[in-house]
């Protein structure tokens, strides 16, 4: 790699979409008030859409107080790295309808809990971003401009 190339690439937000397919296991942020809290979520890709399951708690409590939220997804190998970035608001489903479609997708929790809640994240932006992995530039002497 020269010392010109780019080792970032952002990603389309198609490439980003894929990509969030590819996955099962993503981070939920969410927020009320001066409380930021992060939260590891199975999920499923559905349509435009998140799907995750949640049971009552503080994560489903803070979606209820404020329905935006970030999500992030990212994957990595010895030499590629990708990390993609949902802005969206997630709400509970309620509707039979909504909740029978979304038992359909397949979605079970990781551990042996109850986690009777689907809840959908709408997103309002997708951007990702791809990162080409080598060893660290040499720090020392004359640098490129």
């Amino acid at each position: 790699m020269s010392a010109h190339t780019d080792p970032i690439e952002m990603l389309t937000t198609d490439r980003s979409r894929e990509l969030l397919g590819t996955q099962e296991l993503g981070r939920l942020v969410t927020h009320v008030g001066d409380t930021i809290d992060i939260f590891p979520v199975n999920y499923v890709v559905d349509g435009d859409g998140i799907l995750f399951r949640t049971a009552p708690g503080s994560k489903l409590f803070e979606l209820t107080v404020n329905t935006e939220v970030l999500f992030e997804v990212d994957d990595h190998t010895d030499t590629d790295a990708w990390s993609v970035i949902v802005r969206g608001h997630a709400t509970a489903l309620e509707a039979d309808a909504d909740v029978h479609r979304a038992d359909a997708a397949g979605l079970r929790p990781w551990i042996p809990t109850l986690k009777r809640v689907y809840v959908r994240i709408d997103p309002t932006s997708v951007s990702g971003r791809a990162f080409r992995r080598s060893a660290e530039p040499d720090r020392d002497g004359a640098q490129e401009y």
